[in-house]
């Protein structure tokens, strides 16, 4: 259990070395990085737990019945599910970054500065978010079938890759330096994770996803430039009393995932589509 959860959790492990790092740093380092992270976490934990505990079960099912087809099938659906549902948030995250630490957390002694500086480390984050939630969709993949000497290889290397970037960020870029090598690594753990789901002949893409990536750009696209001349400018939210910052950040918020799933529908996508075919 306890290699398997190491596979899983590398971001969290840099994490805890990265407020080591950030101990070093300008006063309110760590804080705006533990701010920025409590953001992160709700989508990557919300997503990336529902989404792993899903597939585990039913993909082991199927390597069970040694059916291939349905388990690449099955791990093509999961791979889609992500990037439909934490894309958005990724691209919402890094738009809406200073309205939701505005509304959130700027109160008393939490500054302007705080704010920008918090700001930062969130941006970055957000670069790697869907790195993050796509390793507990690919890692199953390898639990599944009783492997788990792969991921964990994966996460050791990721996690010094993660530390090298460290070195690499943290003098030009402080606090978010290190937001952002987490993030990167989180990239780089994923892909590993797929490049050798492939190479071992575990996971075959399905037809259809050249159109599926266009699609979604174009509803990601749509969607930021909506979020983005609909948010107004940080001194606006700064000016807003708790109320007004609720409401807008709302509207904001319903009006994105509005536009966002309107715009894939004109596109085709329908929700039967990626309805789960159970393993039962």
């Amino acid at each position: 259990m306890g290699p398997a959860a190491l596979g899983v959790s590398v971001a969290q492990i840099s994490l805890v070395i990265n407020t080591i790092f950030a101990s070093f740093l300008v006063t309110g380092s760590v804080s705006w990085l533990y701010y920025a992270d409590r953001l992160m976490e709700f989508p990557s934990g919300m997503l990336g737990v529902a989404l792993g505990t899903i597939l585990l079960p039913s993909l082991a099912k199927h390597y069970a019945d040694n059916d291939t087809g349905e388990y690449s099938r099955l791990l093509d659906w999961g791979l889609r599910m992500t990037l439909l549902l934490a894309a958005p948030a990724a691209v919402g995250l890094g738009i809406l970054a200073a309205p939701l630490i505005a509304t959130l957390f700027h109160y008393g002694a939490f500054t302007d500065h705080d704010l920008e500086m918090t700001r930062q480390a969130l941006l970055a984050y957000s670069i790697g978010l869907v790195g993050i939630i796509l390793v507990k969709v690919l890692a199953p993949g390898f639990y599944a079938r009783q492997n788990v000497k792969t991921p964990v290889k994966i996460a050791i290397f990721t996690l010094l890759a993660t530390q090298a970037m460290n070195l690499v960020f943290i003098a030009p870029l402080q606090h978010a330096g290190l937001a952002l090598s987490i993030g990167l690594g989180a990239c780089l753990n994923a892909g590993i994770l797929y490049y050798q789901l492939r190479k071992q002949d575990i996971f075959r893409p399905q037809q259809g996803w050249a159109t599926f990536l266009l699609k979604l750009a174009v509803a990601l696209q749509l969607m930021g430039i909506g979020l983005w001349f609909g948010m107004g400018n940080t001194a606006q939210w700064l000016d807003y009393d708790f109320s007004q910052r609720i409401i807008h950040l709302a509207i904001l918020v319903l009006g994105g995932a509005t536009v966002y799933f309107a715009v894939l529908w004109g596109l085709g996508f329908r929700l039967a589509d990626f309805r789960r075919r159970s393993a039962a």
